[in-house]
Protein backbone atom coordinates (compact mmCIF):
# COMPACT_ATOMS: atom_id res chain seq x y z
CA UNK A 1 0.00 0.00 0.00
CA UNK A 2 1.57 3.32 -0.81
CA UNK A 3 0.25 6.38 0.79
CA UNK A 4 -1.01 8.83 -1.59
CA UNK A 5 -2.93 11.03 1.21
CA UNK A 6 -3.18 11.80 4.92
CA UNK A 7 -5.42 13.27 7.06
CA UNK A 8 -4.94 14.17 10.55
CA UNK A 9 -7.66 14.49 13.39
CA UNK A 10 -6.61 17.46 16.12
CA UNK A 11 -4.61 20.68 14.51
CA UNK A 12 -2.65 21.53 17.61
CA UNK A 13 0.75 21.49 19.02
CA UNK A 14 1.51 18.04 17.78
CA UNK A 15 -0.90 17.49 14.80
CA UNK A 16 0.01 20.79 12.93
CA UNK A 17 3.99 20.97 13.24
CA UNK A 18 4.27 17.01 12.53
CA UNK A 19 1.84 17.13 9.34
CA UNK A 20 3.69 20.01 8.27
CA UNK A 21 6.90 18.23 8.70
CA UNK A 22 5.77 15.33 6.33
CA UNK A 23 4.06 17.36 3.81
CA UNK A 24 7.73 19.03 3.57
CA UNK A 25 9.66 16.16 3.29
CA UNK A 26 7.17 14.32 1.03
CA UNK A 27 5.51 16.42 -1.27
CA UNK A 28 3.92 13.25 -2.98
CA UNK A 29 1.53 12.89 -0.43
CA UNK A 30 -1.29 15.23 0.02
CA UNK A 31 -1.87 15.79 3.94
CA UNK A 32 -4.84 17.62 5.46
CA UNK A 33 -4.99 18.65 9.37
CA UNK A 34 -8.69 18.85 10.41
CA UNK A 35 -9.90 19.98 13.66
CA UNK A 36 -13.65 20.69 14.60
CA UNK A 37 -12.52 24.25 15.78
CA UNK A 38 -13.24 26.85 13.27
CA UNK A 39 -11.39 29.58 14.94
CA UNK A 40 -8.08 27.75 15.20
CA UNK A 41 -8.10 26.23 11.29
CA UNK A 42 -8.57 30.33 10.32
CA UNK A 43 -5.41 30.98 12.69
CA UNK A 44 -3.52 27.59 10.35
CA UNK A 45 -5.00 29.46 7.45
CA UNK A 46 -4.22 33.20 7.83
CA UNK A 47 -2.08 34.92 4.98
CA UNK A 48 -0.18 36.35 8.50
CA UNK A 49 1.99 33.91 9.91
CA UNK A 50 2.61 35.63 12.87
CA UNK A 51 -1.01 34.43 13.37
CA UNK A 52 -0.43 31.06 13.90
CA UNK A 53 -1.86 29.18 17.05
CA UNK A 54 1.29 27.81 17.44
CA UNK A 55 4.96 29.23 17.96
CA UNK A 56 7.99 27.19 17.02
CA UNK A 57 10.56 28.35 15.07
CA UNK A 58 10.74 27.42 11.92
CA UNK A 59 7.16 26.58 12.05
CA UNK A 60 6.09 29.23 10.43
CA UNK A 61 8.69 29.02 7.18
CA UNK A 62 7.26 25.61 6.74
CA UNK A 63 3.59 26.22 6.85
CA UNK A 64 4.48 29.24 4.10
CA UNK A 65 6.35 27.04 1.98
CA UNK A 66 3.77 24.00 1.81
CA UNK A 67 -0.08 24.97 2.30
CA UNK A 68 -2.02 25.26 -0.41
CA UNK A 69 -0.24 22.90 -2.46
CA UNK A 70 -0.10 19.86 -0.32
CA UNK A 71 -0.47 20.38 3.43
CA UNK A 72 -4.32 21.75 4.23
CA UNK A 73 -6.30 23.28 7.35
CA UNK A 74 -9.95 22.13 7.14
CA UNK A 75 -12.87 21.64 9.21
CA UNK A 76 -14.40 19.33 6.75
CA UNK A 77 -13.34 16.43 9.07
CA UNK A 78 -15.59 13.31 7.55
CA UNK A 79 -14.61 14.62 3.57
CA UNK A 80 -10.65 14.36 5.08
CA UNK A 81 -11.42 10.90 6.74
CA UNK A 82 -12.49 9.26 3.58
CA UNK A 83 -10.59 10.15 1.11
CA UNK A 84 -7.23 9.57 3.62
CA UNK A 85 -5.28 6.23 3.32
CA UNK A 86 -3.89 6.78 6.49
CA UNK A 87 -5.52 8.87 9.49
CA UNK A 88 -3.50 10.55 12.85
CA UNK A 89 -5.56 10.76 16.26
CA UNK A 90 -3.49 13.91 17.58
CA UNK A 91 -6.41 15.22 19.69
CA UNK A 92 -5.83 16.03 23.65
CA UNK A 93 -5.78 13.80 26.15
CA UNK A 94 -6.16 15.69 29.17
CA UNK A 95 -6.37 14.24 33.01
CA UNK A 96 -9.78 13.41 33.70
CA UNK A 97 -11.62 15.91 35.91
CA UNK A 98 -14.58 13.80 36.98
CA UNK A 99 -14.97 9.69 38.08
CA UNK A 100 -12.78 6.73 38.89
CA UNK A 101 -9.42 7.78 37.92
CA UNK A 102 -10.01 11.68 38.56
CA UNK A 103 -6.86 13.70 38.73
CA UNK A 104 -4.66 10.76 37.45
CA UNK A 105 -5.98 8.67 34.58
CA UNK A 106 -6.66 10.51 30.80
CA UNK A 107 -9.48 11.34 29.50
CA UNK A 108 -9.61 9.42 26.33
CA UNK A 109 -13.50 10.87 25.12
CA UNK A 110 -11.63 12.61 22.20
CA UNK A 111 -10.19 9.26 20.93
CA UNK A 112 -13.12 7.73 21.42
CA UNK A 113 -14.89 10.20 19.32
CA UNK A 114 -12.20 10.38 16.93
CA UNK A 115 -12.42 6.37 16.71
CA UNK A 116 -16.90 6.36 16.37
CA UNK A 117 -16.60 9.06 13.41
CA UNK A 118 -13.53 7.25 11.45
CA UNK A 119 -15.64 3.64 11.70
CA UNK A 120 -19.05 5.68 11.12
CA UNK A 121 -17.46 7.64 7.45
CA UNK A 122 -14.75 5.26 6.40
CA UNK A 123 -15.72 3.53 2.90
CA UNK A 124 -12.06 1.67 2.20
CA UNK A 125 -9.28 0.04 4.72
CA UNK A 126 -7.17 2.58 6.52
CA UNK A 127 -4.28 2.90 8.46
CA UNK A 128 -5.15 4.33 12.03
CA UNK A 129 -1.83 6.14 13.69
CA UNK A 130 -2.23 7.13 17.21
CA UNK A 131 -0.19 10.37 18.13
CA UNK A 132 -1.63 11.44 21.16
CA UNK A 133 0.32 10.59 24.33
CA UNK A 134 -2.16 7.55 25.56
CA UNK A 135 -2.51 4.83 28.12
CA UNK A 136 -1.21 1.51 27.49
CA UNK A 137 -3.64 -0.71 25.74
CA UNK A 138 -5.58 2.19 24.26
CA UNK A 139 -5.02 0.91 20.80
CA UNK A 140 -6.86 -2.18 21.65
CA UNK A 141 -9.85 -0.54 22.83
CA UNK A 142 -9.96 1.77 18.89
CA UNK A 143 -9.53 -1.54 17.89
CA UNK A 144 -12.56 -2.70 19.50
CA UNK A 145 -14.70 -0.08 18.36
CA UNK A 146 -13.64 0.85 15.05
CA UNK A 147 -14.21 -3.30 13.89
CA UNK A 148 -17.44 -3.13 16.04
CA UNK A 149 -19.09 -0.61 14.18
CA UNK A 150 -17.57 -0.07 10.81
CA UNK A 151 -19.53 -1.51 7.49
CA UNK A 152 -17.02 -4.19 6.96
CA UNK A 153 -13.74 -2.16 6.32
CA UNK A 154 -10.59 -3.07 7.64
CA UNK A 155 -8.24 -1.28 10.05
CA UNK A 156 -4.62 -1.33 11.20
CA UNK A 157 -3.82 0.51 14.37
CA UNK A 158 -0.27 1.49 14.86
CA UNK A 159 1.11 3.85 18.21
CA UNK A 160 3.90 6.17 16.99
CA UNK A 161 3.78 8.79 19.63
CA UNK A 162 5.97 12.46 19.20
CA UNK A 163 8.69 13.02 21.28
CA UNK A 164 8.87 16.63 20.68
CA UNK A 165 10.68 19.27 23.06
CA UNK A 166 8.38 22.32 22.41
CA UNK A 167 10.71 25.49 21.50
CA UNK A 168 12.31 22.76 19.60
CA UNK A 169 9.91 20.78 18.04
CA UNK A 170 10.61 21.68 14.19
CA UNK A 171 14.87 20.36 14.69
CA UNK A 172 13.05 17.52 16.54
CA UNK A 173 10.73 16.52 13.94
CA UNK A 174 13.57 17.09 10.82
CA UNK A 175 16.35 15.63 12.80
CA UNK A 176 14.74 13.33 15.67
CA UNK A 177 16.92 10.79 18.25
CA UNK A 178 14.36 7.86 17.40
CA UNK A 179 11.35 7.54 15.65
CA UNK A 180 9.33 4.78 17.32
CA UNK A 181 6.56 2.60 15.46
CA UNK A 182 4.55 0.41 17.59
CA UNK A 183 1.86 -2.22 15.71
CA UNK A 184 0.52 -6.05 15.35
CA UNK A 185 3.31 -7.74 15.10
CA UNK A 186 1.56 -11.25 15.67
CA UNK A 187 -0.44 -10.49 11.80
CA UNK A 188 1.22 -10.09 8.27
CA UNK A 189 -1.58 -7.20 8.01
CA UNK A 190 0.19 -5.34 11.26
CA UNK A 191 3.56 -5.68 9.86
CA UNK A 192 2.58 -4.65 6.37
CA UNK A 193 1.05 -1.11 8.34
CA UNK A 194 3.95 -0.98 10.29
CA UNK A 195 5.82 -1.16 7.21
CA UNK A 196 3.90 1.70 5.85
CA UNK A 197 4.54 4.27 8.08
CA UNK A 198 8.02 3.10 8.51
CA UNK A 199 8.39 3.97 4.16
CA UNK A 200 6.63 7.39 4.65
CA UNK A 201 9.32 8.82 7.67
CA UNK A 202 12.35 7.03 5.33
CA UNK A 203 11.59 9.96 2.95
CA UNK A 204 14.17 11.79 5.68
CA UNK A 205 14.63 9.61 8.56
CA UNK A 206 17.48 7.35 8.91
CA UNK A 207 16.02 3.78 8.94
CA UNK A 208 18.54 2.73 11.78
CA UNK A 209 16.79 5.37 14.15
CA UNK A 210 13.13 3.90 12.96
CA UNK A 211 12.50 1.11 15.90
CA UNK A 212 9.26 -0.74 15.66
CA UNK A 213 7.65 -2.55 18.27
CA UNK A 214 4.96 -4.05 19.58
CA UNK A 215 2.11 -0.97 19.99
CA UNK A 216 1.97 -1.66 23.85
CA UNK A 217 5.29 -0.86 24.15
CA UNK A 218 5.10 1.70 22.03
CA UNK A 219 2.61 3.30 24.38
CA UNK A 220 4.49 2.88 27.39
CA UNK A 221 7.62 3.98 26.35
CA UNK A 222 6.17 7.15 25.71
CA UNK A 223 4.81 7.85 29.55
CA UNK A 224 7.97 6.23 30.46
CA UNK A 225 10.50 8.88 28.77
CA UNK A 226 8.38 11.46 29.67
CA UNK A 227 8.53 10.23 33.33
CA UNK A 228 12.34 9.51 33.58
CA UNK A 229 12.83 13.29 32.11
CA UNK A 230 10.94 14.79 34.58
CA UNK A 231 12.09 12.42 37.60
CA UNK A 232 15.82 14.31 36.35
CA UNK A 233 14.13 18.02 36.79
CA UNK A 234 12.65 17.10 40.09
CA UNK A 235 15.89 15.98 41.45
CA UNK A 236 17.89 18.40 40.39
CA UNK A 237 15.21 20.72 42.12
CA UNK A 238 15.35 18.76 45.41
CA UNK A 239 19.12 19.35 45.48
CA UNK A 240 18.70 23.28 44.61
CA UNK A 241 16.65 23.47 48.29
CA UNK A 242 19.67 21.56 49.70
CA UNK A 243 21.91 23.98 47.93
CA UNK A 244 20.37 26.89 49.03
CA UNK A 245 20.58 25.96 52.68
CA UNK A 246 24.39 24.74 52.61
CA UNK A 247 25.85 27.78 50.71
CA UNK A 248 26.36 25.78 47.57
CA UNK A 249 25.30 26.69 44.21
CA UNK A 250 22.95 24.11 42.07
CA UNK A 251 24.47 25.31 38.62
CA UNK A 252 27.83 23.73 39.52
CA UNK A 253 26.78 20.90 40.98
CA UNK A 254 24.52 20.36 37.73
CA UNK A 255 27.79 20.56 35.90
CA UNK A 256 29.89 18.36 38.09
CA UNK A 257 27.14 15.24 37.82
CA UNK A 258 26.46 16.39 33.89
CA UNK A 259 30.08 15.67 33.40
CA UNK A 260 29.59 11.64 34.15
CA UNK A 261 29.11 10.25 31.09
CA UNK A 262 26.31 7.83 33.06
CA UNK A 263 24.24 10.71 33.83
CA UNK A 264 24.74 13.35 31.18
CA UNK A 265 24.04 16.80 31.21
CA UNK A 266 20.84 17.70 29.80
CA UNK A 267 17.27 18.17 32.13
CA UNK A 268 19.30 19.24 34.75
CA UNK A 269 18.79 23.02 35.08
CA UNK A 270 17.14 23.94 38.54
CA UNK A 271 13.77 26.37 38.37
CA UNK A 272 10.53 26.87 39.61
CA UNK A 273 9.48 23.76 38.23
CA UNK A 274 8.93 22.07 34.82
CA UNK A 275 5.31 22.41 33.25
CA UNK A 276 4.47 21.47 29.92
CA UNK A 277 1.28 19.51 28.32
CA UNK A 278 3.25 16.28 28.97
CA UNK A 279 5.18 15.86 32.14
CA UNK A 280 2.61 15.69 34.63
CA UNK A 281 -0.20 14.43 32.70
CA UNK A 282 1.91 11.38 31.67
CA UNK A 283 3.77 10.67 34.98
CA UNK A 284 0.08 10.99 36.62
CA UNK A 285 -1.12 7.92 33.97
CA UNK A 286 1.51 6.04 34.97
CA UNK A 287 0.39 6.26 38.64
CA UNK A 288 -2.83 5.65 37.69
CA UNK A 289 -1.58 2.10 36.31
CA UNK A 290 0.83 1.25 38.54
CA UNK A 291 -2.18 1.50 40.91
CA UNK A 292 -4.88 -0.42 38.95
CA UNK A 293 -2.85 -2.87 38.61
CA UNK A 294 -2.17 -2.69 42.67
CA UNK A 295 1.78 -1.49 42.12
CA UNK A 296 1.31 0.82 44.90
CA UNK A 297 5.13 1.38 45.60
CA UNK A 298 5.86 2.24 41.79
CA UNK A 299 2.96 4.96 42.13
CA UNK A 300 4.41 6.40 45.26
CA UNK A 301 7.53 6.41 43.63
CA UNK A 302 6.57 8.07 40.11
CA UNK A 303 3.83 10.30 42.16
CA UNK A 304 6.89 11.72 44.25
CA UNK A 305 8.37 13.50 41.03
CA UNK A 306 4.67 15.37 40.94
CA UNK A 307 5.03 16.45 44.57
CA UNK A 308 8.43 18.15 44.28
CA UNK A 309 7.70 19.76 41.37
CA UNK A 310 5.11 21.37 43.17
CA UNK A 311 7.01 22.42 46.53
CA UNK A 312 9.23 23.77 44.21
CA UNK A 313 6.52 26.03 42.84
CA UNK A 314 5.09 26.66 46.06
CA UNK A 315 8.29 27.16 47.95
CA UNK A 316 9.35 30.18 45.10
CA UNK A 317 6.09 32.13 45.57
CA UNK A 318 6.77 31.50 49.49
CA UNK A 319 10.18 32.90 49.11
CA UNK A 320 8.98 36.23 47.63
CA UNK A 321 6.13 36.28 50.30
CA UNK A 322 9.03 36.32 52.95
CA UNK A 323 11.64 38.29 51.45
CA UNK A 324 9.01 41.57 51.42
CA UNK A 325 8.73 41.67 54.60
CA UNK A 326 6.14 38.58 55.15
CA UNK A 327 3.36 40.65 53.15
CA UNK A 328 2.65 41.01 49.35
CA UNK A 329 -0.53 42.50 49.82
CA UNK A 330 -0.86 45.53 48.21
CA UNK A 331 2.38 45.64 46.31
CA UNK A 332 3.35 44.70 42.70
CA UNK A 333 5.17 42.04 41.48
CA UNK A 334 6.32 41.60 38.03
CA UNK A 335 6.27 38.53 35.87
CA UNK A 336 8.90 37.95 32.99
CA UNK A 337 7.64 34.99 31.35
CA UNK A 338 4.15 33.02 31.60
CA UNK A 339 4.77 30.44 28.86
CA UNK A 340 6.23 26.74 30.79
CA UNK A 341 9.19 27.79 28.61
CA UNK A 342 10.92 29.96 26.20
CA UNK A 343 10.54 29.59 22.04
CA UNK A 344 6.57 28.58 22.73
CA UNK A 345 3.12 29.92 23.36
CA UNK A 346 2.35 27.05 25.46
CA UNK A 347 0.78 27.74 28.80
CA UNK A 348 -0.29 24.45 29.94
CA UNK A 349 1.06 23.46 33.70
CA UNK A 350 3.07 26.83 33.47
CA UNK A 351 4.78 27.52 36.83
CA UNK A 352 3.80 31.06 36.20
CA UNK A 353 0.32 30.38 36.74
CA UNK A 354 0.59 28.41 40.16
CA UNK A 355 3.06 31.22 41.79
CA UNK A 356 0.82 34.03 40.27
CA UNK A 357 -2.02 32.53 41.95
CA UNK A 358 -0.38 31.67 45.51
CA UNK A 359 0.74 35.77 45.31
CA UNK A 360 -2.80 37.06 44.18
CA UNK A 361 -4.06 34.54 47.39
CA UNK A 362 -1.89 37.04 49.16
CA UNK A 363 -3.33 40.14 47.47
CA UNK A 364 -0.37 40.96 45.57
CA UNK A 365 -1.24 43.09 42.27
CA UNK A 366 1.02 40.84 39.05
CA UNK A 367 2.05 42.75 36.30
CA UNK A 368 2.66 40.08 33.35
CA UNK A 369 5.12 39.92 30.50
CA UNK A 370 5.16 37.54 27.78
CA UNK A 371 6.64 37.91 24.59
CA UNK A 372 4.32 35.28 22.99
CA UNK A 373 1.58 34.88 25.30
CA UNK A 374 -1.40 36.88 24.60
CA UNK A 375 -3.85 38.20 27.44
CA UNK A 376 -6.68 36.18 26.71
CA UNK A 377 -4.82 33.23 28.03
CA UNK A 378 -3.05 34.23 30.72
CA UNK A 379 -6.84 35.27 31.71
CA UNK A 380 -7.59 31.75 30.94
CA UNK A 381 -5.21 29.95 32.66
CA UNK A 382 -5.97 31.68 36.23
CA UNK A 383 -9.71 31.02 35.57
CA UNK A 384 -9.54 27.54 35.55
CA UNK A 385 -7.65 27.01 38.75
CA UNK A 386 -11.11 28.82 39.65
CA UNK A 387 -9.15 30.54 42.73
CA UNK A 388 -11.45 33.44 42.22
CA UNK A 389 -13.59 35.14 39.65
CA UNK A 390 -12.43 36.53 36.28
CA UNK A 391 -13.21 40.41 38.11
CA UNK A 392 -11.37 39.54 40.48
CA UNK A 393 -8.40 38.43 38.66
CA UNK A 394 -8.14 41.29 36.20
CA UNK A 395 -8.39 43.73 39.33
CA UNK A 396 -5.00 42.46 40.73
CA UNK A 397 -3.40 40.94 37.40
CA UNK A 398 -2.75 43.57 34.34
CA UNK A 399 -1.21 42.16 31.42
CA UNK A 400 1.37 44.39 29.55
CA UNK A 401 2.84 44.47 26.31
CA UNK A 402 5.84 46.48 27.12
CA UNK A 403 8.26 44.66 29.70
CA UNK A 404 9.84 48.41 31.19
CA UNK A 405 5.60 49.08 31.89
CA UNK A 406 4.83 46.27 33.82
CA UNK A 407 8.53 46.54 35.73
CA UNK A 408 7.62 50.36 36.89
CA UNK A 409 7.17 50.94 40.23
CA UNK A 410 7.46 47.49 41.15
CA UNK A 411 8.60 45.99 44.79
CA UNK A 412 9.80 43.08 43.19
CA UNK A 413 10.27 41.29 39.81
CA UNK A 414 10.12 37.36 39.38
CA UNK A 415 11.78 35.66 36.28
CA UNK A 416 9.21 32.36 35.46
CA UNK A 417 10.08 32.04 31.64
CA UNK A 418 14.22 31.96 30.25
CA UNK A 419 13.68 34.14 27.59
CA UNK A 420 16.59 35.02 26.11
CA UNK A 421 15.89 38.71 25.52
CA UNK A 422 15.25 38.94 28.92
CA UNK A 423 18.94 38.93 30.12
CA UNK A 424 19.45 41.81 27.13
CA UNK A 425 17.40 44.72 29.55
CA UNK A 426 18.14 47.77 30.23
CA UNK A 427 18.42 46.83 33.76
CA UNK A 428 19.91 49.42 35.10
CA UNK A 429 16.95 51.50 33.82
CA UNK A 430 14.56 48.98 35.30
CA UNK A 431 16.61 48.97 38.46
CA UNK A 432 15.91 53.30 39.15
CA UNK A 433 12.11 53.07 38.27
CA UNK A 434 11.43 50.14 40.85
CA UNK A 435 10.55 51.08 44.76
CA UNK A 436 13.51 50.17 47.20
CA UNK A 437 14.66 47.66 47.65
CA UNK A 438 14.41 46.19 44.22
CA UNK A 439 14.28 42.66 44.31
CA UNK A 440 14.48 40.39 41.71
CA UNK A 441 14.17 36.42 42.07
CA UNK A 442 15.43 34.24 39.47
CA UNK A 443 13.42 31.17 38.84
CA UNK A 444 15.28 30.53 35.78
CA UNK A 445 19.18 30.96 36.69
CA UNK A 446 19.73 33.37 33.81
CA UNK A 447 20.67 36.31 34.91
CA UNK A 448 24.31 37.24 36.62
CA UNK A 449 24.36 37.84 40.52
CA UNK A 450 27.47 40.11 40.58
CA UNK A 451 26.08 42.34 37.75
CA UNK A 452 22.42 42.73 39.33
CA UNK A 453 23.65 42.72 42.92
CA UNK A 454 26.38 45.90 41.51
CA UNK A 455 23.24 47.36 40.09
CA UNK A 456 21.78 47.71 43.63
CA UNK A 457 18.94 44.73 42.85
CA UNK A 458 18.60 42.22 45.90
CA UNK A 459 18.95 38.58 43.87
CA UNK A 460 17.51 35.50 44.83
CA UNK A 461 18.04 32.54 42.26
CA UNK A 462 17.10 29.16 42.84
CA UNK A 463 19.87 27.06 44.30
CA UNK A 464 22.31 29.40 44.85
CA UNK A 465 23.26 29.60 48.70
CA UNK A 466 25.11 32.43 50.48
CA UNK A 467 28.69 30.89 50.97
Amino acid sequence: MQIKSICCIGAGYVGGPTMAVIAKKCPEIQVTVVDINQTRIDAWNDNNLNNLPVFEPGLADIVNEVRGKNLHFSIEVDKAIEKADMIFISVNTPTKTYGKGKGMAADLKYIELCARQIAKVAKSDKIVVEKSTLPVRTAEAIKSILDNTSNGVEFQILSNPEFLAEGTAIQDLLNPDRVLIGGDTSTIEGKQAIEVLVEVYKNWVPKEKILTTKVWSSELSKLTANAFLAQRVSSINAMSEICEKTGADVQEVSKAIGMDSRIGSKFLNASVGFGGSCFQKDILNLVYIAKSYGLNEVADYWEQVIIMNEHQKDRFSDNIVSTLYNTVSGKKIAFLGWAFKKNTNDTRESAAIKVADNLLNEQAFVAVYDPKVKTKQIYQDLDYLGSRSLEENKKYLEVFENPYDAMKDTHGIAILTEWDEFKEYDWEKIYHKMKKPAFLFDGRGIMNKKKMEKIGFVYYKIGLGDS
